[in-house]
């Protein structure tokens, strides 16, 4: 039980997604105002757990896929914070847009999980399953008023440079691999450190994942997809794409 330890908030957030889905399943897209509170209280509780199960030690658990240390636990714990507060602000603007759905809460926890395994992943595998899953995510929130060429236009922008984004970190990491050997961040840091200084294979290896991570984050200057996608999704996904993925972004690149 002690190794499943560090990712209980998340498992929670993944199980009320599932939850949230069946129930509007059978329920007909009725009761939408207990939707959103199931959304906030899950976030609420995944909080609640995050900071019970903190330790002042840092573990890495999981075969070396993810590490619990009181960085990972306070960005997690701001991640639900933040998410929590961007759906209470944006619940008027959604009712009205007609974008009050089910969908938007069960994409939003999902977006929540990848975010939280990115801030907590010591291998660059978790680290790219946590990256993909709230690309997707994103990619689908932003589309969600299907009605709406602005958004379906700027979806399609995302999801196509998310597509070549996610090429470059893939041979990235491929040659990083072959240039230390392992896929774990302490390895691949301790491996390029004893590498020579001029190391070709590691040193493209790096840009490529580096331009990756760049592309999915909007950093510049491979921001060019930000303005249109900013502007086409409705105002709600635009401040949930703009508020909460940065917490992630910033404990991405600080691991």
């Amino acid at each position: 039980m002690l190794h499943i330890r560090p990712v209980v908030p998340e498992i929670i957030v993944f199980a009320m997604a599932c939850v949230i889905l069946l129930a509007d399943l059978f329920w007909k897209r009725r009761f939408k105002g207990l939707m959103y509170g199931l959304t906030q209280a899950t976030l609420i509780a995944a909080a609640v757990t995050a900071y019970g199960l903190r330790d002042p030690r840092a573990r890495v658990v999981l075969h070396g896929m993810v590490v619990q240390d009181r960085l990972s636990t306070i960005l997690q714990i701001a991640i639900f914070a933040l998410t929590a507060i961007v759906l209470a602000y944006s619940r008027t603007y959604i009712v009205e847009r007609g974008v009050f759905r089910s969908e938007f809460f069960v994409l939003a926890l999902t977006g929540v999980v990848g975010m939280c395994v990115m801030v907590s992943a010591a291998h660059f595998l978790s680290l790219y399953l946590g990256l993909e899953l709230l690309s997707l995510s994103l990619y689908a929130l932003i589309a969600l008023q299907r009605d709406s060429i602005p958004a379906t236009e700027a979806a399609m922008k995302y999801f196509v440079l998310g597509a070549l984004s996610s090429g470059l970190l893939l041979y990235g990491l491929s040659m990083l691999y072959g240039a230390t050997g392992s896929l774990e961040i302490t390895r691949v840091a301790t491996a390029l450190a004893a590498l020579p200084r001029h190391d070709l294979v590691a040193t493209l290896g790096l840009v490529f994942v580096l331009s990756g991570l760049a592309f999915k984050l909007g950093v510049v200057p491979f921001h060019m997809w930000v303005p249109d996608v900013y502007e086409g999704a409705p105002t709600a996904v635009t401040l949930y794409v703009g508020a909460a993925p940065k917490i992630a972004a910033f404990a991405l690149f600080l691991r």
